[in-house]
């Protein structure tokens, strides 16, 4: 990474006038750290080339002893579907394997793709058939298909452009085999039966006003209305726009993604919020996005969780064109774990992600400062098709057995965390708090076709 940023000429390098050992015990005392303590805490010390194992150590201690102090024991997470609506986007992100250029799913198109498109029909019954199972919430991240508009009238503004297409990125659905609907109708669709439906990242709320004098609150208020219960803060991936020139030009920059998400928060919408490291950026522009993302909490409090998340680069185009040769390791992984339960001293959750991390490294992270271990996810493609190999499905049951493993207590929770149980006995466990859960465990899909009750659980 050192040499990426040497190659792109980034204006901002880890180098501090602070010491590692003044910086581990403003950590260890408990006070808010400046951006020279966490380039000092990431990099174990500017003072020495590479990461210092002891030092490490000394970090990661201080994290899980915060951890310890703000959470207690109890490790979380939520029985959840993935329900992507659609592959179709292009917005050309070199860090992304997840999208398929937009012209192949047109209607006179002959290039095979993987690629997928759901309509809001198709998405509302994926819902059901997942509320049935126990899920408690539906995560929908999508690409930048061209025929989708927030509503009706927003199809109107878009059409009236003259070569609308190269203009403001559209064209009318009927052009495509598929009809995504619009995304007032995917909301409706995926917010059905009392499902909690965690949606419309930064990026899609800016497709959704693309065109028009609309705003981020009209965006998110109309979508709320819709059925949006809480905002993903993905589409962050590093909040330093020297970066994001880099790996996602078509994007929005840094202040879009800031605006979008005051926005979400002003109308009342909980939020998440990430970051996507290990390929060309520094440790000062990690601190950096830490940085933005507390002071956006300082101003609006509605983020729930931290999630830190480790660039899986194997069928990127940064990794295909030669931009870089792999990934964070796991020392880095460690301390941007760590590291971000220290400086973000007012969001309570972060988050482990074994879709990323997998397993054993995702256990791992319990221990680095994170008390939250995401999801069930029914389906996951996104890590998937960017190369990532760690599943698509967790069990109760899995959660149960790793979390006690570690000596946590394990605890099923909502979204925003507002309700909680702890799970303990024995086995079988599964989902309560999902408006149709009644603890009976949470199958994969390969599970159910095998399962003598298969045919009821379909009722």
């Amino acid at each position: 990474m050192d040499d990426a940023a040497g190659e792109f000429g980034f204006e901002h390098v880890p180098e501090t006038d602070q010491s590692f050992e003044n910086a581990l015990a403003n950590a260890r005392d408990g006070r808010r750290l400046s951006v020279a303590d966490g380039v000092e805490l990431l990099t174990t010390g500017t003072d020495r080339a590479g990461i210092d194992p002891e030092r490490k150590e000394q970090v990661l201690e201080a994290a899980d002893r915060r951890r310890a102090e703000v959470v207690g024991d109890e490790v979380t997470f939520v029985a959840n579907l993935n329900n992507n609506v659609t592959t179709a986007c292009n917005t050309g992100c070199l860090f992304c394997n997840f999208k398929d250029t937009a012209a192949n799913f047109e209607t006179d198109s002959s290039v095979d793709h993987p690629g997928f498109t759901k309509t809001p029909e198709e998405s509302r019954a994926i819902v059901r058939d997942a509320l049935d199972r126990g899920i408690y919430e539906v995560t929908s991240v999508s690409g930048l298909h061209p025929g989708l508009a927030l509503d009706e009238e927003h199809h109107e503004i878009l059409a009236g452009y003259d070569d609308a297409a190269s203009t403001v990125n559209y064209k009318p659905p009927e052009r495509y085999d598929t009809d995504p609907g619009t995304y007032l109708d995917q909301m409706r669709a995926m917010s059905v039966d009392g499902a909690h439906l965690h949606s419309m990242t930064p990026e899609e709320a800016y497709h959704a006003i693309r065109g028009t004098d609309w705003t981020y609150r009209d965006a998110y208020r109309r979508l709320q209305a819709a059925g949006l219960d809480s905002v993903p803060g993905t589409a962050a991936e590093i909040l330093v726009d020297e970066v994001r020139e880099v790996i996602c030009p078509g994007k929005i920059d840094t202040g879009e993604w800031l605006g979008a998400m005051e926005a979400a928060a002003d109308v009342g919408l909980p939020m998440t919020a990430t970051i996507m490291y290990g390929h060309v950026e520094n440790e000062m522009h990690r601190v950096m996005h830490l940085q933005r993302v507390r002071e956006l909490q300082d101003s609006t409090g509605n983020i729930t969780e931290f999630v830190p998340l480790s660039f899986v680069h194997e069928t990127t185009p940064l990794y295909e064109r030669g931009v870089v040769d792999g990934g964070a390791s796991p020392a880095e992984d460690e301390l941007m774990m760590a590291v971000s339960r220290l400086f973000l001293d007012n969001v309570e959750h972060v988050q482990s992600s074994w879709v990323k991390f997998g397993d054993e490294r995702g256990l791992k992270m319990l221990s680095c400062g994170a008390d939250d271990f995401m999801g069930t996810i029914l389906s996951e493609e996104i890590t998937k098709r960017a190369g990532g190999g760690h599943g698509e499905f967790r069990s109760f049951d899995e959660y149960v057995e790793m979390i006690r493993a570690v000596g946590r207590v394990p605890v099923e929770r909502s979204t925003d965390y507002e309700q909680r149980r702890i799970i303990d006995g024995d086995p079988p466990h599964g989902p309560t708090l999902g408006p149709r859960a009644d603890g009976t465990p949470l199958l994969s899909p390969t599970e159910r076709e095998g399962a003598p009750d298969a045919a009821s659980a379909d009722d």
